[in-house]
């Protein structure tokens, strides 16, 4: 990455930072786009040549998850199946307390987590991050209808056990009960998506080598 690429990320990453920190303070919709401009010491225009909307200041951290599920099934290793890879990097994400899974208890995660699902406007804006994953998925596994409807499940699966994840730690749930749970959880759902998807043929090379998602 060259230093005009590194400055650009830098600056997405810092006026995200500030914007957050305002939302967290005051609530979502009590702050302008233009007071976190001005926080951020840059102009309303600059704001809006990288963030294009007041939500994407917001969903930003959830940018590089996009096509995640993709790259993982793309990079799979030789035999390894698509599910099978799906499901090892979900539990390595528990493993290491990523916040993608939910299974986080640092109090500002938990409170950037409040802010996003008791956010109407950031909830909406989130489906359409979440769409934009199941279509790269849905390239990956070769395109059509029933790549699609694979994605889609793949992604509902992951969003639920992270959800429930972060709903339990916010309630008060030690995390390492949520952890432990966790993992019973997600080995269960990809246990079902492996059986449910056991009859479709989507991987990213076809199938000619009989190799399918589960």
């Amino acid at each position: 990455m060259g230093l005009r690429e590194r400055k650009k990320l830098r600056m997405y990453q810092d006026v995200s930072d500030v914007a957050i920190t305002l939302f967290l303070q005051k609530g979502f919709e009590r702050v302008s786009v233009a007071e976190v401009a001005a926080a951020a010491q840059i102009s309303k225009p600059t704001l809006f040549r990288y963030f294009s909307s007041k939500e994407d200041l917001v969903l930003h951290r959830f940018a590089d998850h996009e096509d995640e599920a993709a790259r993982v099934v793309a990079a799979r290793a030789p035999g390894e199946s698509a599910v099978d890879a799906l499901r090892r990097q979900f539990l390595a994400g528990i493993e290491r307390s990523d916040p993608i899974t939910g299974v986080n208890g640092d109090p500002h995660i938990l409170a950037f987590h409040r802010l996003l699902y008791g956010t109407p406007s950031l909830v909406a804006r989130l489906y359409e991050y979440l769409e934009r994953s199941e279509d790269a998925l849905t390239v990956a596994f070769g395109g059509g209808l029933e790549a699609r409807l694979a994605a889609g499940q793949i992604v509902a699966v992951q969003r639920i056990l992270a959800q429930e994840n972060w709903r339990r730690i916010a309630d008060g749930e030690p995390v390492a009960d949520v952890r432990r749970d966790a993992v019973v959880a997600a080995e269960s759902a990809f246990a079902r998506l492996e059986a449910g998807l056991a009859a479709l043929c989507v991987t990213s090379r076809g199938c000619p080598d009989g190799v399918t998602i589960p």
